[in-house]
């Protein structure tokens, strides 16, 4: 089944993690487990916002539950391909490539590798500025929420 098929067939974002860490294992020959999902109010402005960031040094990926709620409601088509272009981003931080650019250059050739030059989530990672429009004053609740089974990989145990 191909890339695009199982991103539409995910049920929810760890699902959608899976693949991403899938598509990075593939091209990068790395991985890393026990990472967590928090899910927070971060809002946004006029001039742009967070999608998500990686807290370096830590475990943890944290989502603009704002925007995901605004493209939910108002571009429901483009949601899967915003959430693994997020993802795949922020594991790339979580696996030490921490260089922005060199984040944005991975993330771009993975997605493209994997969906190809036309899906969404290829285009996004070329082109993520061109939603800002659409996730202008997204309002800032300060609510925030783990994500259980996150990361399906991850240990039962401490070493």
């Amino acid at each position: 089944m191909k890339f695009a098929e199982r991103l539409e067939k995910c049920e929810n974002i760890a699902d959608i993690f899976e693949l991403v860490k899938e598509a990075v294992l593939k091209h990068l020959g790395t991985s890393r487990a026990g990472l967590t999902l928090v899910l927070a109010e971060l809002g946004s402005s006029d001039y742009g916002f967070v999608g998500a960031y990686y807290p370096v040094g830590s475990n943890t990926i944290v989502m603009n539950r704002s925007v995901l709620r605004r493209l939910r409601r108002e571009a429901p088509e483009l949601f899967k391909a915003y959430v693994f272009n997020v993802l795949l981003h922020e594991y790339l931080h979580a696996l030490g490539v921490l260089d922005e650019a060199q984040t944005r250059l991975h993330t771009y050739n993975i997605t493209r590798s994997v969906f190809g030059e036309e899906h969404a989530a290829t285009k996004l990672a070329l082109k993520m500025e061109e939603l800002i429009p659409l996730l202008k004053n997204l309002e800032r609740l300060g609510k925030v929420e783990y994500v259980p089974d996150f990361d399906r990989s991850s240990t039962e145990y401490i070493m």
